[in-house]
C-alpha cells in the first residue's frame, strides 16, 4: 500500500492548536482533528510498520512500528486515545508514562508503547 499523502495544511493546524493551548483556550475542534490526523501521519512516516495500531477516536487510525504484521481481526497491539491527548503526546506536552497513569491512553499488547517515538519530530 502506498504511503498516504501528507496534509499540506497539517503544520498550520498544529500551530493553530498550539497557539490556542498556549493562550489557555480550548482549540477549535476542526483544527484539533486535522492536527491529530496530521500527527498520526507523521508517526506512520517516522515509525513505519504494521505491528501496532494507533486509534485516535473519532479522527483516524494508523498502523506503525516494525515487527510482526497484523492482517486479520483485532490487532494484538492497540493504542487508543482522544484527539487532544494524542496532540499533547505527539508534541511533547504530555509524557507517555503520565498519560498511561492518568488513564488517558488505552494500550494493550507487548508492543503498545510509543514512548520511544514521542514526541514526534
Amino acid at each position: 500500500m502506498p504511503p498516504r499523502k501528507s496534509d499540506p495544511e497539517g503544520p498550520d493546524r498544529v500551530a493553530e492548536v498550539t497557539a490556542a493551548l498556549d493562550r489557555g483556550e480550548e482549540p477549535p475542534q476542526a483544527a484539533l482533528r486535522a492536527a491529530a490526523r496530521y500527527l498520526l501521519q507523521v508517526l506512520e512516516r517516522d515509525a513505519p510498520g504494521r505491528s501496532v495500531e494507533v486509534r485516535v477516536v473519532p479522527v483516524a487510525a494508523v498502523q506503525c512500528v516494525a515487527g510482526p504484521r497484523h492482517t486479520r481481526g483485532t490487532p494484538p497491539n492497540v493504542i487508543e486515545t482522544d484527539p487532544l491527548t494524542w496532540f499533547l503526546l505527539a508534541t511533547g506536552r504530555l509524557g507517555w508514562a503520565e498519560a498511561v497513569r492518568a488513564g488517558a491512553i488505552k494500550a494493550s499488547g507487548a508492543r503498545a508503547d510509543l514512548s520511544a517515538y514521542l514526541p514526534l519530530s
